[in-house]
């Protein structure tokens, strides 16, 4: 197989091409991206010599054209991600989120080939903290942000695209993303660094905000799952029953980390902070067989503790440049 990945230098991307190179070694890798902030040529320094890196822009019509039509199966990772960074400037989102999905539906529509699509549970807005529900793929799209409009826009285009030119695709929203490579704007990452450099974590508002929280590892296998089973025009919800408040978040790190579970500081709530999310996978388990890797929440937080401790090298060159951003902000 000869898989092209979008954003394979970004965190979910990169963490997928290691897993498809170290689990899959007939697939033929090749990466595009636009290596900003975001992405990293060192993310895939441990696998350079088995994949074939492009530095280009999703939106580049001629550079997206010539890679999928060398391509049998594209999976689509690049994406704007950072809720706070598109309230300060959205274009880029529109950018890369809704012209750099069309430009490659276009050229998967020309050269008809299979496409997977990395989308967010964002898309669906939030839930009440004493909401029993749990978004499934016939939740209405309530997006909040412009980074998750954005994102739900694309979706919509891979829907028309498929409805309307029987293209190959197939959509999953996931929940919620910790593990190795994540940038340290993020918010478990940049906790478990601050304690690293003996900073008090921050805690937006009260910390009562769920999020459903999945290893990246297990995100990566459940995509591969779609990509080789799932069924063209389908949407799965990927998520590991991982719902956690952020403050006991933050406690934990805290407390696997050898700190005081409150030696944190509170600070200024974002604008627009969804409160809960919460994934219903029950489609994808059913109907594809997957099951996570990790069992716990803990376990998967305490190897990613580890990976940033023993990887300082990968995350100190973004560290002060992001904290002073946050300065800025008062966060």
């Amino acid at each position: 197989m000869r898989l092209l990945v979008t954003g394979g230098a970004g965190f979910i991307g990169s963490n997928f091409v290691h897993q498809t190179v170290r689990e899959r070694p007939d697939v033929d890798v090749t990466v595009l991206d636009a290596l900003t902030y975001a992405g990293d040529r060192a993310s895939l320094a441990p696998v350079a010599e088995e994949v074939t890196l492009v530095e280009g822009d999703v939106a580049d019509a001629e550079t997206v054209d010539r890679l999928v039509a060398d391509a049998d199966v594209v999976v689509h990772f690049a994406a704007e991600s950072h809720n706070d960074n598109s309230l300060s400037n959205p274009w880029p989102f529109v950018r890369t989120n809704v012209v750099g999905t069309y430009t490659l539906l276009e050229a998967v529509r020309r050269h008809e080939k299979r496409y997977h699509h990395i989308s967010t549970d964002e898309v669906y807005g939030d839930l009440e903290l004493d909401d029993p529900a749990k978004f499934t793929p016939e939740t209405p799209y309530n997006p909040s942000s412009p980074y998750s409009s954005t994102k739900a826009a694309s979706d919509l285009l891979v829907r028309a695209w498929v409805r309307s030119f029987g293209v190959q695709a197939t959509i999953s929203n996931c929940s919620n993303n910790y593990g190795p490579y994540q940038h340290v704007e993020k918010f478990i990452p940049r906790q478990i660094t601050n304690v690293v450099d003996g900073i008090r974590p921050k805690l937006y508002g009260t910390g009562e905000n769920v999020r459903d929280w999945i290893h990246v590892e297990d995100h990566n296998t459940a995509v591969w799952a779609i990509v080789e089973r799932g069924r063209i025009g389908e949407t799965y919800l990927i998520g590991a029953d991982g719902e956690v408040d952020n403050k006991t978040v933050v406690e934990l790190i805290l407390e696997l980390m050898g700190q005081s579970p409150d030696a944190y500081d509170h600070v200024n709530d974002r604008p627009g902070h969804d409160m809960r999310y919460a994934i219903d996978a029950t489609k994808l388990r059913d109907e594809l067989g997957w099951t996570p890797r990790y069992g716990s929440f803990r376990d998967g937080l305490a190897a990613t503790i580890e990976w940033y401790r023993a990887n300082e090298a990968w995350w100190r060159p973004q560290k002060d440049a992001t904290e002073a951003k946050y300065a800025q902000l008062g966060r």
